[in-house]
């Protein structure tokens, strides 16, 4: 007896179709572009598979939007890092599934009638 599934499982094959056209869909950004936009995250201390992801998900969201992509990072210049990052995350949101988001915290105030009381 074995752990391990029977050859003749019902779904493999479909399993495995699914995930065989997963990468099928090419997509190709003039070389100037992704290095411009890799090079933005990667001076805003993005870590490097970060700034790539990121870059590739707003060359295409550029695209969609008929925009030049550097248009886009010109505007995205001005913005502080956590404005960024907010953006950042609304962008990634809408290409993520609806179960998985992305998101920061606020921090609550801690403003109560009992913590007046407390010594720090």
């Amino acid at each position: 007896m074995s752990n391990l599934p029977s050859p003749a499982s019902v779904g493999q094959a479909d399993t495995k179709q699914f995930f065989d056209k997963f990468f099928n869909n090419q997509v190709s950004f003039p070389a100037a572009e992704i290095d411009a936009t890799v090079g933005f995250f990667l001076k805003r201390n993005f870590d490097v598979e970060s700034a790539r992801s990121t870059s590739i998900v707003l060359l295409n969201q550029a695209r969609i939007d008929n925009i030049s992509v550097f248009e886009l990072l010109d505007s995205l210049k001005v913005q502080t890092d956590v404005q960024l990052s907010q953006i950042v995350a609304q962008v990634l949101n809408s290409y993520r599934e609806k179960t998985s988001l992305l998101g920061y915290r606020i921090a609550p105030s801690l403003d109560t009638y009992e913590s007046r009381n407390i010594l720090v």
